[in-house]
């Protein structure tokens, strides 16, 4: 006859910080266990692998220090607590429960040392949302998302002991998997909780098993039943190990040679109970202060970094902010809040290399672009400054026009003419292409990123250097009229000077020799943009970065100009649509354009004139021939935005650029 033993439950980024928690979890392992066993023993430690961004990191914490502190009276008065703290994105979500043999005292030690390990868990450097920590006589969790109710997650693990058991296995496995399945029938009908051994009947073979089953009281009745089931064939996987857990999202199911359980959920009447009771108090006093402290302490470390943020911004803004809140620029954050619907994801338009696109409607019914550019480096509130400070004043029918911006709001943004017909990448080599771009369009396209180029090199008030010319940063209107957009890297180039020595900014394939060895900016750079733009508009190919064979676009296209069969590397689609007469002509306007020497290279408003006036084309020479010594991964082939002014380096690769200068 099996002998059972039964139990019922009772009314069932910031381092010093870090280093005070270190010191708690280091005291904590030094207490002993008190005489009534409180099972304050570590059976896991799960940190969700769910590592989303923070749009608020530190209310986050302090939501999660406010939530470990409610929790501890409610473990206190009925051995199990649910909390809520915060709104939005930032709540977090806490539960935490006893074992129902575990007297009041073994539940308030055992929890007060669950709660300094699961601080390991909390995103004070690493973006971490949420974490459990499994005791073997208590239970607590917290995460950013409603999980009351969870029986079962992904997370869910089985954990058995180290040693095969050293008797009868068969009967041994036996009797754990039939008193599991037991346990869990009763513990369905008794508040979900249940305790109890067997042995087979036969004391001979030592194989007796003990085992508790424990739904926690975040889930209902029939949540229980499935996560318990789920547990009995888990625990299978640690036979015929002597011990092993199951530590799922709504129970814990644990069996054992030895009799782990307490056989009362009263104190220990031989005295020692009081000095157990008075240590739980004082571990309970301590840990609600030092979360108060840490409170206290992260609230101010996160509003000096915040009040650190915006005097930094102030200090890169400089006189920005006064000007643009006295003239037509300015915006109010509110208004182009509401005309993108608080940028809803339905009217994103795309994502740049410093901020999302999103359409939006104003007031007066004009439809915009507007940027959103967060300040999380320097280089954003460079790009930003120069954006309006620089390019607010430029107009052409071939650059998108900036209309203002708005730095009052939470999220600093920029806001342009809408242009209806997305990118000239997208219509050469998106995956859904409108149409097919004809000779007609390409070449008009052509014209207008040209005049464009001219405008900003020589027809300003100020000769301005674009520094980052592709597909993608070219958009069509309605009528396919090029637009180019995009100024976050260009540069001031003074009448005074012959070249800036920068850091390279741009995309890889687009860049000049001159400027990509040696950081030497010119105009010139933009007009070898230019000439790898047109090459691959007229070819309907992309130009790879560089390949070990050295067969990029740009020189398979100077071979078949070399063998005068330039025609070959027109776009087959344009089949009939052009004289091949034509076709050629731009083409070695576009290798005029990347010559290896810059000085060979011509201006900008002498392109638009070979373009459209019937004037002689001189012969290019050779264009530089890349290299890499050690090769660059694809992904670095075509990058957007992708270096820091302050590199120039390509993610640890070396390369080498050979220069033909034929002179």
């Amino acid at each position: 006859m099996e002998k059972r033993t039964i139990f019922f439950s009772m009314s069932s980024s910031v381092s010093y910080l870090f280093s005070i928690f270190v010191i708690v979890i280091i005291f904590f392992s030094f207490i002993s266990p008190s005489q009534s066993d409180p099972r304050a023993t570590p059976a896991a430690l799960i940190c969700s692998n769910r590592t989303a961004a923070f749009s608020d990191r530190g209310t986050f914490v302090t939501n999660f220090l406010s939530a470990m502190d409610s929790v501890t009276p409610q473990i206190a008065s009925r051995q199990y607590a649910r909390v809520v703290e915060g709104t939005g994105n930032t709540t977090v979500f806490a539960f935490g429960q006893c074992m129902g043999d575990l007297s009041k005292g073994d539940c308030d030690l055992c929890f007060a040392m669950c709660k300094t390990q699961i601080l390991k868990c909390v995103p004070f450097q690493k973006a971490t949302r949420g974490g459990r920590n499994f005791f073997d006589g208590c239970y607590l969790r917290y995460d950013d998302f409603d999980f009351f109710g969870e029986a079962l997650s992904p997370e869910d693990k089985a954990v058995c002991g180290v040693r095969g058991f050293q008797g009868n296995n068969t009967a041994f496995a036996s009797n754990v998997v039939g008193l599991m399945r037991n346990l869990s029938v009763e513990a369905q009908k008794n508040n979900g909780f249940f305790v109890g051994f067997a042995d087979g009947g036969n004391s001979n073979l030592n194989s007796t098993a003990y085992g508790l089953v424990q739904c926690w009281k975040s889930i209902n009745a029939s949540s229980c039943k499935r996560c318990l089931e789920n547990a009995v064939e888990r625990v299978g996987s640690c036979l015929p190990n002597e011990e092993g857990r199951v530590l799922n999202a709504g129970c814990y199911l644990r069996y054992s040679i030895q009799k782990f359980y307490n056989n009362t959920a009263t104190d220990d009447a031989s005295g020692g109970g009081q000095g157990h009771r008075r240590l739980a108090i004082i571990l309970a006093a301590s840990s609600s202060a030092l979360l108060a402290l840490m409170i206290i302490a992260s609230s101010v470390f996160f509003g000096k970094k915040e009040l650190a943020r915006r005097r930094e911004e102030r200090k890169h803004l400089g006189n920005l902010a006064a000007t643009v809140n006295k003239s037509k620029l300015n915006f109010k954050y509110e208004t182009l809040e509401r005309a993108t619907n608080y940028f809803d994801s339905s009217n994103k338009l795309g994502q740049g290399g410093s901020g999302s696109v999103y359409k939006g409607v104003l007031p007066d019914g004009r439809t915009v672009a507007i940027k959103r550019l967060f300040f999380n480096t320097r280089q954003w509130v460079d790009d930003f400054f120069t954006e309006v400070n620089l390019v607010s004043g430029v107009y052409h029918k071939n650059l998108v026009q900036l209309l203002g911006c708005s730095i009052t709001g939470p999220e600093s943004l920029l806001v342009y003419e809408y242009i209806p017909n997305e990118s000239l990448q997208h219509h050469l080599f998106g995956e859904k292409r409108r149409c097919i771009l004809n000779w007609e369009m390409r070449y008009n396209i052509i014209v207008g990123i040209a005049e464009g180029l001219a405008y900003l090199h020589e027809g300003s008030r100020l000769r301005i250097i674009h520094r980052d010319i592709k597909l993608g940063n070219i958009l069509l209107d309605d009528n396919f009229t090029a637009k180019i957009a995009d100024f976050g890297h260009a540069r001031f180039f003074p009448e005074d000077r012959t070249h800036l020595s920068t850091g390279i900014a741009g995309t890889l394939g687009y860049m000049a020799p001159e400027y990509l060895v040696r950081g030497q900016l010119t105009e010139k750079a933009d007009v070898y943009s230019f000439g790898i733009l047109v090459i691959e508009v007229i070819s309907g190919k992309r130009n790879s970065a560089y390949t070990a064979e050295e067969s990029t676009l740009l020189h398979l296209v100077w071979n078949l100009y070399m063998s005068n069969r330039l025609s070959e590397a027109v776009d087959p689609a344009l089949e009939g649509s052009y004289l091949g007469a034509d076709a050629s002509r731009v083409l070695q306007i576009g290798l005029l354009c990347t010559q290896a020497s810059a000085e060979l290279r011509p201006s900008m408003s002498i392109v638009v004139k070979m373009l459209t006036a019937n004037i002689s084309i001189p012969s290019p020479t050779q264009p530089p021939f890349l290299s890499s010594n050690v090769e660059i991964p694809s992904a670095l082939r075509e990058i957007n935005h992708s270096r820091p002014e302050s590199s120039t380096q390509s993610s640890g690769n070396t390369m080498s650029v050979s220069l033909f200068d034929p002179r």
